[in-house]
């Protein structure tokens, strides 16, 4: 299947929301990752969403010009192709972006769809996030509606991150306490802001606890259980029920019963870092260790270059990040839900 199209990303969203799972969102780094998140969503029969990070998009752009565009349209093109191999949904989407990339990320590449709706075709990417989490309110609001208005007339779904994720996520840090909990005034203040659908269709990112990086489980707080306070606060004032799609950052060391009140309580997609990075490194660092005497030269040897050719230890870290993903999509019950 092609990479989806609006009106099929739509459908996904739909389908989640109303079956209470969510898709996992897989960051990639390389067309290397990229092949692995489309094998795992395969290999699980579950549609999914492939995103790419500002960093992820410099590292993609080659350390020579780490231009964030060329390296995020290069891979989104290349994914394009790509999909139609696989028997499953995949939407693209960008992942955090704060203020001071917007004018060197976010906004070009909606620029880039525009573009390419003008000509009659669909956008390039499907989602794109506005990281205001480290502004106040008022700015983020403000700024995420301007985003609004470009990204629904290119038909795309913004994502919004209205308060803190706390750890670190490309240079974006926020300490952990007690601001990591979104209140129903702060939800409320996003619905007049930008809606509930009307003025264009929005993912929101709303804190429960949630920490980016690495942690074990009871290291964190989180209360799921918040989404579903959040919800019905806003369905009280604006007479819509369960108003908000909901966005769950941070989830590395959840435990399985916050994941799936997380569900039950209306998260849609789940953002996956961490964890599939480690699921990548793994087997090639055991291939490095276990071949040491082949993957270099020592002692004037010519070590064995089977052993140090990228496709042997690349195919081990494919294999390896796509059963983390096949993992996610049991976790988030999108497996075995793809749109037929």
């Amino acid at each position: 299947m092609p990479i989806a199209t609006p009106e099929v990303y739509n459908e996904m969203l739909d389908r989640a929301k109303a079956g209470k799972f969510a898709y996992p969102a897989i960051n990639v780094t390389s067309s290397q990752t990229l092949n692995a998140a489309l094998r795992g969503f395969a290999e699980a029969e579950s549609d999914g969403i492939v995103q790419i990070s500002t960093g992820g998009a410099e590292f993609l752009g080659g350390q020579y010009s780490k231009d964030m565009v060329t390296g995020a349209v290069a891979l989104a093109e290349y994914a394009h192709i790509l999909a139609e191999k696989y028997p499953v949904n995949i939407a693209l989407h960008t992942d955090h972006c704060p203020k001071d990339k917007l004018d060197g990320y976010v906004r070009p590449l909606i620029a880039v769809s525009e573009e390419r709706v003008k000509a009659g075709r669909n956008p390039l990417f499907q989602s794109h996030m506005w990281d205001g989490s480290a502004e106040t309110l008022a700015d983020n609001l403000a700024i995420a509606q301007e985003l609004l208005e470009r990204t629904r007339a290119a038909n795309i779904i913004l994502e919004v991150e209205i308060t803190p994720t706390g750890g670190e996520e490309d240079g974006v840090s926020h300490e952990i306490n007690d601001s990591l909990y979104t209140t129903v005034e702060d939800a409320i203040r996003t619905a007049e802001a930008l809606g509930l659908g009307e003025k264009g269709r929005y993912l929101l990112a709303a804190s429960f606890g949630n920490v980016h990086g690495v942690y074990k489980p009871g290291n964190v707080v989180l209360r799921p259980e918040l989404l579903k306070e959040l919800n019905e606060g806003v369905a009280a004032k604006f007479g819509k029920a369960s108003p908000f799609d909901f966005v769950f950052h941070g989830g590395s060391g959840s435990t399985e019963q916050e994941i799936l009140t997380a569900l039950d309580n209306g998260v849609v997609k789940m953002n996956i870092d961490t964890d599939t990075q480690y699921a990548f490194t793994r087997p090639v660092a055991a291939h490095m260790f276990q071949n040491y005497d082949g993957v270099l030269k020592v002692d004037g040897e010519v070590g064995n270059k089977k052993a140090y050719d990228p496709r042997t230890w690349g195919k081990l870290a494919e294999a390896s990040m796509a059963a983390r993903v096949v993992e996610a999509t049991q976790n988030l019950r999108s497996a075995g839900n793809k749109i037929k």
